[in-house]
């Protein structure tokens, strides 16, 4: 029986390794191990973080607080918002980081006097383009996700409750957002979260002021 559970453990062992050395994770491991990958995957999921937060306090402001609000109304401006946000900011940085990473290739074939088409340095950073671009992706959607709870989860009838939580949500996460930066910046975490927040909460008011003008 011990034999069995050792040869199944083996397997086991053996499947992870080779599941982590295969080709896919190999390319992955080495691209975000490049000097430039991490720093503008969180550079660039912040800065989205950050837009679609704001475009959804707007789309909140003007169409869950006003007059007649519509809980279905909401959900698909959220929803078809989101989408678009993360196919243009999706496109937008892979094509600025291809521009990029085109450069830094030809300058590197310069210094070496030779083409890199089909060297590991090519498909290294063929692959830290596509990880930029996807982390950038999910920004919208985690927004998109935690502030539209509310609104599936109340009846039609608590609207405007539901408006107020998921502006609190939003704000919550500029807050989260804020307290991140300022630990991976070894620098007060309260400070930046409550900078972030107060950045959301200036938001609010503008918007919300200009609904009530209008």
């Amino acid at each position: 029986m011990a034999a069995k559970n050792d040869a199944r453990g083996d397997a086991t062992v053996g499947w992870k390794e080779r599941l982590l050395e295969s080709d896919f994770f190999s390319a992955v491991d080495c691209a975000l191990k490049t000097p430039d990958t991490v720093p503008a995957m969180r550079r660039y999921f912040v800065n989205t973080v950050f837009d679609s937060t704001f475009v959804i306090l707007g789309i909140i402001i003007g169409m869950a607080l006003s007059s007649e609000p519509s809980t279905r109304l909401v959900v698909v401006t959220i929803v078809t918002s989101c989408v678009a946000l993360m196919i243009s900011t999706g496109i937008s940085v892979f094509e600025a980081e291809r521009l990029e990473q085109s450069i830094r290739i030809q300058q590197i074939e310069k210094v070496m006097l030779r083409k890199l088409d089909e060297t590991s340095i090519k498909r290294t950073s063929v692959h830290s383009t596509l990880l930029i671009s996807i982390t950038n992706c999910v920004a919208p959607i985690i927004t998109g996700s935690v502030t539209l709870t509310p609104f599936l989860i109340l009846p039609e009838s608590e609207v405007t409750t539901a408006a107020w939580i998921a502006i609190s949500l939003a704000i919550s996460i500029l807050f989260i957002t804020g307290v991140t930066m300022g630990r991976m910046a070894q620098k007060s975490p309260a400070f930046y979260g409550l900078r972030m927040a107060g950045a959301g909460v200036v938001a609010f008011v503008a918007c919300y002021m200009v609904e009530y003008l209008l």
